[in-house]
């Protein structure tokens, strides 16, 4: 039993499980947007569901697509895979599990939420690659995590009827590409000799960490019309104010010549922006009808 539970946490730390807060907020706001209010309890668990599939098959997938890369890097070489502390035919079974899971998920939901899923699976599973292709492959990890609040809002109306979710995902989609190249930065010098693609690696960390506050403030330009559009109040005015300060926060703990806080600006911050714009803008919606 005892090795179950090892086993376990070691595929938790495969998939890096605790970053499901950066995207989960985002797509529970989706839904709660999306139904004005709370979702029925059958759409939240399903969306629940399909969340930690979706997101698990990816972090699975890229670790199996990555698991020589990583061996050869540093930071990476103690992974689980590299490491041999999972087999690469252990990863591959859990990562068919999670995307069945998806799946059955998304036929629980409703039908265009079913015909579109091999779309967001392809979508969050191509990101993989996509380094070996493009140096903005921080854009298409954006679009991956960007289709979640839009998937919420599909599996609560069955439908994209309004612009609402489309500014949501946009916003997730540059918050998440700015936040990618600030973490790209480690692995500079690695991508360099590597010849693997990165907007570090093709622009140094100087121009990286302009490209990153530039992504970052177009994301912030969209949650300003976010907040016009859904007219939601004081409470995400709150949200939005305070979701500026973190960004602005973010960028002033990196710099060209130290990346020392990097874990600080990566995780505390980008945490807390997802978790505050879902109470802010989720909370005043219940606000709403009071």
């Amino acid at each position: 039993m005892s090795s179950f539970w090892q086993k376990l946490k070691t595929t938790l730390e495969m998939i890096k499980f605790e970053h499901t807060v950066f995207a989960l907020p985002f797509a529970f706001l989706g839904a709660v947007l999306a139904a004005n209010g709370l979702p029925s309890w059958p759409q939240i668990l399903w969306i629940t569901v399909a969340m930690i599939g979706a997101r698990s098959a990816a972090m699975s997938f890229n670790r199996i697509a990555d698991r020589k890369i990583d061996g050869e890097n540093p930071r990476t070489a103690n992974r689980e895979l590299p490491s041999g502390k999972l087999s690469v035919e252990f990863a591959w079974a859990f990562m068919i599990a999670s995307c069945i899971l998806f799946f059955i998920a998304a036929f629980m939901l409703n039908r265009l939420t079913l015909y579109l899923s091999p779309v967001a699976l392809l979508s969050v599973l191509g990101y993989s690659y996509a380094k070996r292709f493009t140096s903005f492959a921080h854009l298409l990890l954006g679009w991956a995590l960007a289709i979640s609040p839009t998937g919420a809002w599909i599996a609560v109306r069955g439908a994209i009827d309004s612009e609402i979710p489309l500014l949501l995902s946009l916003l997730v989609m540059m918050w998440t590409a700015g936040f990618d190249v600030l973490y790209a930065c480690q692995d500079y010098e690695y991508d360099k000799k590597k010849g693997l693609r990165s907007i570090p690696a093709r622009f140094g960390i100087k121009g990286a960490l302009r490209i990153a506050r530039l992504f970052h403030l177009q994301a912030f330009i969209v949650l300003i019309l976010l907040y016009f559009v859904t007219g939601l109040g004081w409470l995400a005015l709150l949200g939005v104010l305070a979701t500026g300060v973190l960004m602005v926060y973010q960028h002033t703990l990196v710099r060209p010549d130290d990346l020392s806080k990097m874990n600080a600006a990566f995780f505390t911050a980008n945490a807390l922006v997802s978790v505050i714009l879902f109470l802010t803008f989720g909370g005043a919606v219940f606000l709403a009808k009071i």
